[in-house]
């Protein structure tokens, strides 16, 4: 049985005020598909890595795949056998490998993200991306009709795009969908999937395509993909929301807001507690709404256009999701609602 290990709160990045580090093997990190460069979920565990290494003194290398999913099992199989003293992997289809492999190098220390994994050197890092995503929901089904707002219509009408249909994924899309509905069960929540996560061309044509369908803001869960989701915001003049990390910036004024979920101190939590001695595996480390592992964005570029209602609606949302006021569906645990099928 897997041990919970709640994290309290998004830590900074270093270690203790020595940041000595004990562990001198090389740690390893995975990248997952959509490669570096997606300004997103794979830049931002990077950063963390890259920050939690430096930080340690420990050695840190960077592992890349063209075919990181099928190519799974060789990958962990070759870090391994290179002396790797931790494996840090954020390619979700790479989980069921890694409780097959991590038997066979005891010592060797493995994470994996987004899911839970059996294994006495194992560690499993949760975030309630379903929390964060309800609130990107509830907001963008208070916005979509607000005329007021430029670039929105009256019609109650959102899209959201994942990179791929699967839990790890649909997590997110369904607390969106849920906030959204609670808000306005009349709301058109169009849902499509890119099945890339590097593709921004595919990105922008589908966005292109929401829009084109009535909707004026559509969330992006695709990595690399969302950036044209973005782009289609930009030059619709209507309205993206990120993911993973702050993208506000990357079109100032049509980027919403953003779902951001912090990997980059997941990552480097684990870096550092491998670096200090204290890493266990067989535990699952959890990063929630309620210590600021997910959560919305601070909107600079855009909460001067909202109604200072819907703030406060939101601030209330997130108060009773924390108390257990508000309870947000979790795929992975409580299996697909009747309103996302």
């Amino acid at each position: 049985m897997l041990k919970p290990v709640l994290i309290a709160g998004a830590a900074a990045l270093a270690l203790s005020a020595t940041g000595a580090a004990f562990a001198q093997d090389p740690v390893a990190l995975v990248i997952a598909q959509g490669g570096l460069g997606d300004q997103s979920y794979n830049d931002l565990a990077h950063q963390g890595f890259m920050a939690a290494t430096e930080e340690t003194g420990v050695e840190g290398r960077v592992l890349e795949s063209r075919d990181v999913v099928a190519q799974g099992e060789q990958i962990l199989r070759r870090a391994a056998e290179s002396d790797f003293g931790l494996v840090v992997d954020l390619e979700y289809a790479h989980g069921e490998v890694m409780e097959a492999v991590a038997p066979d190098y005891p010592d060797t220390e493995f994470v994996v993200l987004n899911q839970v994994r059996e294994g006495d050197n194992i560690t499993s890092v949760l975030f309630s991306e379903h929390e964060g995503s309800y609130l990107a929901g509830a907001l963008a089904a208070m916005v979509t009709t607000n005329t007021d707002i430029p670039g929105i219509n009256e019609d109650a009408n959102i899209g959201v795009i994942g990179g791929t249909r699967s839990v790890g994924i649909d997590k997110f899309l369904v607390g969106f969908v849920q906030g959204a509905r609670e808000i306005n069960p009349d709301v058109q929540v169009q849902v499509a999937y890119a099945n890339t996560f590097g593709d921004p061309a595919t990105g922008q044509q589908m966005a292109e395509a929401m829009f084109e369908n009535g909707a004026d803001i559509v969330y992006q869960v695709a990595g690399g993909t969302g950036l044209g989701v973005i782009q289609a915001a930009e030059a619709a003049g209507h309205y993206a929301i990120g993911v993973d990390t702050d993208q506000d910036g990357l079109a100032p004024g049509h980027v919403l807001t953003s779902m951001i979920k912090r990997v980059d101190v997941a990552v480097a939590d684990v870096v550092e507690a491998y670096a200090g001695g204290s890493l266990e595996g067989g535990q699952v480390r959890n990063y929630s709404l309620a210590d600021n592992g997910v959560g919305l964005s601070e909107m600079i570029h855009t909460r001067d256009l909202l109604p200072a209602d819907y703030l406060a609606r939101i601030d209330e949302l997130r108060d009773g999701i924390i108390a257990g006021d508000i309870v947000v569906v979790n795929v992975i645990e409580d299996g697909y609602p009747d309103f996302f099928q």
